[in-house]
């Protein structure tokens, strides 16, 4: 199967050389190594092949003024785009291309600027992967496994022929496999029935083979599946159909059954990748949009990655972007210059000025609300605690900051502000005492005072709430759980409204009622787990907070 795989992505760049702007490209998910180095040195097109950085300028992409030399030469000079010339996109590091790039190359490609990408795709994460409109147009997804087997790669002769097919039937059969496999985009068949034209081109035919829609299709649809066709024998045959009047015996209505279909379906299960099924993601949820700990993305002026400038006025906080001012007046100069001829040096309009912009990525705080009332307090304080002792462990590498909210007796108390440090936490944790009512809506008004106070200090705070039980401590410290409820509502709907996230645990032997209420007022996931240790709720946590 090593071996395979190798001999395949060989095969895929030898292709793509043949035709690269037919084909799009390929995503090679790969770390930097000599093997990778090895199978680029195979990869021969006839055009040159250059590398695009992602942090590429737009008007070095699009091309646009040459401000140095328009300002020396006073004349307007225009910089050539990147796709100015015929050239291959290499993009290193292409699982961290920002989704505005990729949109724009999407874009070059579907008005064919383009020549051809490769996508080098470094990333270790399921989630950090080659940006979906770019993948999508690339023909070939190229992962090998284990070491080269240092085979040299190249046309293997041995291959029969096969059986003549037409384009047409080519066409349907791609297009039918491709249904069976769950493949919904149309690019996959187009793509497949280039690649086997250039298959027949690298053998030296001028028709299409069944051999090559096999070899096709095992190039193009394996990571573009989503779900892997029934057995023959596990389908049940429907009834045949009763004859009538309408319907004559020699009649025969089409169908889409596929002409060698068990060949070429077999052939593409074989090179399923084993985890494809487990990068499908549940109806109901997202997947993972950043790494752990990342926070919401701020713009700033001051701080942060630098965004595209764009027009504005001096406030006297914002950062003038000179170069960008620049170029905006360059092409304006010599009419301004026709009307006002006595003024000396450039003539800026305050609709040149460009502002200076930032994106600011801000750090999580968790907020774990725990509920320390009745007789099993102990038992959820301690599962409490090790959970926030898991979490902390990897808070130095996520930058996640804690805090701990106990509410019990007739009010909430604050226990362990936000911190990063893990012996400041044990020590806080060491010992909490329980016991008493449950004022559910004190605890959720401390939370949101943390969290409203956590976003002044530029965290992006997260609200755990950890309860087996129904509110019965009303705001005011009084017995009354109709007032406690209606509180507790009130509570939860005002920190929906702050804009802070959530989460509700319910930890009670059977779920409960009241609480699936106050996770929708919360607009907040709500989790059950009865009798849940340390290991996990922090699982549940993670799962939540990363789905």
């Amino acid at each position: 199967m090593t071996t395979d795989t190798w001999h395949n992505a060989a095969l895929a760049l030898k292709l793509l050389a043949l035709d690269p702007q037919g084909l799009g490209g390929a995503v090679i998910r790969m770390r930097a190594s000599p093997d990778r180095d090895a199978l680029l040195a195979g990869f021969t097109p006839a055009l040159p092949i250059r590398k695009l950085p992602i942090t590429i300028p737009d008007d070095q992409l699009f091309g646009g003024i040459d401000l140095t030399a328009t300002l020396s030469s006073a004349q307007l000079i225009e910089n050539k785009s990147f796709f100015n010339d015929p050239v291959i996109a290499q993009i290193p590091m292409a699982e961290r291309c920002p989704p505005a790039l990729a949109a724009k190359l999407a874009q070059a490609a579907d008005q064919s600027l383009t020549q051809g990408f490769l996508l080098i795709d470094e990333g270790i994460e399921p989630d950090e992967r080659a940006p979906d409109p770019l993948a999508d147009r690339c023909a070939f997804h190229l992962a090998p496994e284990g070491r080269n087997p240092l085979v040299p790669a190249g046309t293997n002769s041995s291959v029969p022929a096969g059986t003549l097919v037409k384009t047409a039937d080519a066409i349907l059969q791609l297009t039918l496999l491709a249904t069976r496999f769950g493949i919904t985009s149309l690019r996959a068949p187009t793509l497949a029935l280039r690649t086997a034209r250039a298959h027949a081109q690298l053998m030296g035919r001028d028709h299409l083979t069944d051999t090559d829609l096999e070899i096709a299709a095992t190039l193009v649809y394996p990571h573009r599946a989503t779900l892997i066709p029934e057995d023959p024998e596990d389908r049940q045959s429907p009834p045949p159909p009763r004859e009538s009047e309408d319907c004559p015996r020699g009649d025969t209505q089409e169908n889409d059954a596929i002409p060698d279909a068990d060949m070429l379906v077999d052939a593409v299960k074989s090179a399923l990748p084993p985890d494809l099924l487990n990068g499908l993601v549940p109806a109901g949820t997202t997947r993972k949009s950043g790494g752990a700990g990342a926070g919401q993305k701020r713009t700033s002026n001051r701080r942060g990655r630098p965004l595209p400038s764009r027009p504005g006025r001096l406030d006297g906080t914002s950062r003038i972007d000179l170069i960008s001012t620049l170029r905006a007046a360059a092409p304006w100069q010599p009419l301004r210059r026709q009307q006002q001829p006595d003024r000396r040096g450039l003539l800026i309009r305050p609709s040149d000025i460009r502002l200076k912009r930032y994106a600011e990525q801000s750090d999580r705080l968790l907020i774990f609300a725990v509920d320390a009332s009745g007789s099993a307090a102990m038992s959820r304080l301690n599962e409490a605690k090790g959970a926030i002792e898991l979490l902390l462990a990897d808070a130095y590498a996520s930058r996640d900051h804690v805090a701990l909210i106990a509410f019990r007796g007739t009010e909430a108390e604050t226990l362990l502000p936000p911190t990063r440090s893990l012996v400041q936490t044990k020590r806080r944790l060491s010992a909490l005492p329980g016991g008493g009512g449950t004022p559910l809506a004190s605890g959720l008004q401390h939370a949101l005072l943390l969290a409203q106070q956590s976003k002044g200090k530029g965290l992006t705070p997260t609200v755990i709430l950890i309860t087996d039980g129904r509110a019965n401590i009303a705001l005011d410290g009084t017995a009354n759980r109709a007032q406690a409820a209606d509180d507790a509502t009130a509570m939860a709907t005002a920190l929906r409204a702050s804009k802070t996230a959530a989460l509700v645990i319910d930890m009670s032997n059977r779920p409960q009622r009241a609480l699936q209420d106050l996770s929708h007022a919360l607009d907040a996931p709500y989790v059950a787990l009865p009798r849940a240790d340390a290991q996990r709720l922090s699982g549940a946590v993670t799962s939540a907070l990363d789905g």
